[in-house]
């Protein structure tokens, strides 16, 4: 079975579902045949490069709020994420076009890397005293995770590597009704959305394991927008929003 998470690395509420989404799988009896693939979400696709701000200001911008209010809202996140084991900063993060990391994302997938990428990103961009959008940082990265240097830089160099495949993560998403993200589909079946808790997760892979069926061996391709049906379990979750917001429900 497959599970397709769509995610960016500025959104709190992928880094926090992602621990959950991952604890779940490991509850789940059938761990061991259930492939992850991440795909690309950007929050601020209209954000040009090297247009960084800090996140306390985006947020007190966008929610019409005072920066001490901003603060909180951090908090709030850093909670959750801390509950998760998960480390957060709220003071001193900087928000921009995450373009490049996607585009990064793709070669490490193409490398066999791709998790071990979005986990040192997530943790870089929310736990450390580091920027992912500093293209020195992002070198490292890869670096770190096994790519070569001279790879990672040449992809970076040129905007056109990788762009056609974030594009295509995107449209895939919107074609399948993502409003946000992080948003799961499973087994091309069954779509969950927001950082649910564990156990979410869980029965959600138990439903979708059960409800599989063998393809007719004369059956034709069908597209994600066909087979995917609405969130087999769970309630509404926090989750970020095309426009960048990210809330938590009351």
């Amino acid at each position: 079975m497959r599970v397709e998470i769509w995610s960016d690395v500025a959104c709190p509420w992928c880094y926090i579902g992602k621990a959950r989404f991952e604890q779940g799988l490991a509850a789940f009896a059938h761990r061991d045949e259930v492939e992850v693939v991440h795909r690309s979400f950007e929050l601020d696709p209209d954000r040009r490069p090297g247009d960084v701000i800090p996140v306390l200001d985006l947020l007190a911008q966008r929610y019409g709020r005072t920066r001490e209010e901003a603060q909180g809202m951090e908090e709030h996140v850093a909670a959750n994420a801390r509950a998760e084991g998960l480390g957060y900063r709220t003071e001193g993060r900087l928000h921009g076009s995450t373009f490049d990391v996607h585009r990064l994302l793709h070669l490490a997938k193409a490398r066999g890397r791709q998790s071990a990428l979005l986990d040192l990103a997530y943790r870089t961009n929310f736990a450390e005293e580091r920027s992912v959008f500093d293209e020195r940082v992002l070198v490292e990265l890869g670096v770190r995770v096994g790519l070569a240097e001279s790879e990672v830089r040449a992809v970076l160099a040129d905007p056109d590597a990788y762009a056609d495949d974030v594009r295509a993560d995107e449209a895939e998403a919107a074609s399948l009704g993502a409003t946000g993200v992080p948003f799961f589909v499973l087994d091309r079946r069954y779509g969950v959305s927001g950082g649910q808790p564990a156990e979410v997760f869980t029965q959600a892979l138990e439903q979708a394991w059960q409800g599989r069926t063998p393809a007719p061996a004369t059956a034709s391709d069908t597209t994600a927008s066909d087979t995917t049906d609405t969130a087999p379990t769970g309630a509404d979750a926090a989750a970020c929003g095309p426009d960048g917001a990210c809330d938590a429900p009351a």
